[in-house]
């Protein structure tokens, strides 16, 4: 059995509130994989980012993949890069859009309409150089027998094991359109949907947190899943 959580983007009362749901179902040792985007357009990313260190430093079984964004925030902070190739031109990790000034203000940077040089400056002042380190530690995709999970989805006729970094973190189109099976039931977020939702070929678990709705958890057993409501277990 195996719980997931989709796009928190910053909002670390949905995890807070998604994690006590996984854990009144599957205990203090579930085990859980995050599909990335833990940051921007919500007003904690500094606590959701916290909440997962302090869970995998006390052991949980916790298994934290990397998004878009996460990706974007690691490379400002570490390469000077504000605008990455797949955002069309003239959109940058500090569009209002995305949602890097938020993440930013969430670790105290202030005016964040000065040149670029200084908010950088203050940002590496600002941020915990451990939390630089775990963006850069995220992994890219998890596996199990029956279940590939990554953040964005896969290149159709790649194989799940040759599939590139751009694509995991990013693709939609031709992923989206594609209804023959893959390899595995591939579990991904990226795009976001109302809620959840189960395709012949895969789950979306973006439901749309970053824009303010819900963060439902997953349990899968095999390839069969459960959202976690206040309900209790309901298919998707």
């Amino acid at each position: 059995m195996i719980y997931v959580l989709g796009d928190i983007h910053g909002f670390s009362g949905e995890l807070d509130w998604a994690l006590e749901k996984i854990e009144a179902d599957g205990g203090p040792d579930a085990r859980i994989v995050f599909l990335g985007d833990l940051v921007d357009r919500g007003p904690d990313a500094r606590g959701v980012i916290q909440r997962l260190i302090d869970g995998i430093a006390a052991g949980r079984d916790w298994t934290v993949l990397k998004g878009n964004h996460d990706r974007m925030m690691q490379w400002f902070l570490t390469r000077e890069i504000v605008h990455d190739r797949n955002i069309r031109s003239g959109i940058s990790w500090l569009h209002d859009n995305v949602g890097g000034r938020t993440t930013l203000g969430s670790y105290g940077v202030e005016g964040l309409d000065r040149p670029l040089s200084e908010l950088r400056r203050d940002a590496l002042e600002a941020v915990p150089q451990s939390h630089v380190d775990f963006l850069g530690s995220l992994r890219l995709s998890h596996d199990t027998e029956d279940v590939f999970f990554c953040h964005a989805g896969v290149r159709p006729g790649v194989p799940l094991t040759a599939q590139v970094e751009d694509d995991l973190l990013w693709i939609r189109t031709p992923f989206l359109e594609h209804d023959a099976p893959f390899e595995k039931l591939v579990v991904h977020g990226h795009t976001a949907l109302e809620a959840p939702m189960r395709y012949p070929n895969r789950i979306n678990m973006d439901g749309g947190t970053g824009y303010g709705r819900k963060l439902w958890p997953l349990v899968l057993e095999g390839t069969r899943g459960w959202l976690l409501t206040r309900h209790g277990r309901v298919e998707i």
